[in-house]
């Protein structure tokens, strides 16, 4: 599995056209201080990340809406999941399956190895 996916980065300047419906957490990867680099054109942040290519481990995981055991539960991703993680803090990751969604925390233990 390759560790680099190609994102088409917006042509010409990025700029404020009006306002912007922020979307309902838990759908695009997009947080006050970082988006994935992917919707530049279209939000913006901080800070763009270009992800990187991970898989989930060898058991289903609960992706949640914060970076905790009790927050609500995103959606289950099936075991050997392709997914791009963005963030890491602490025990858990932040994450999407797609630059359009769904985006939230797994905990690192639950993706396989890095070089797997």
């Amino acid at each position: 599995m390759s560790d680099v996916t190609t994102y088409k980065v917006p042509d010409g300047p990025l700029r404020l056209a009006g306002p912007v419906v922020r979307p309902k957490p838990g759908t695009l990867p997009l947080r006050g201080d970082l988006a994935h680099i992917a919707l530049a054109g279209r939000f913006l942040a901080a800070h763009y990340v270009i992800p990187k290519l991970r898989n989930i481990g060898d058991r289903p995981v609960e992706m949640h809406l914060a970076g905790r055991d009790d927050s609500d539960v995103v959606t289950e991703i099936a075991a050997g999941t392709s997914i791009e993680v963005l963030d890491i803090a602490g025990e858990w990751a932040w994450v999407c399956l797609t630059p359009e969604g769904p985006s939230g925390y797994v905990r690192i233990a639950q993706l396989a190895p890095a070089d797997a």
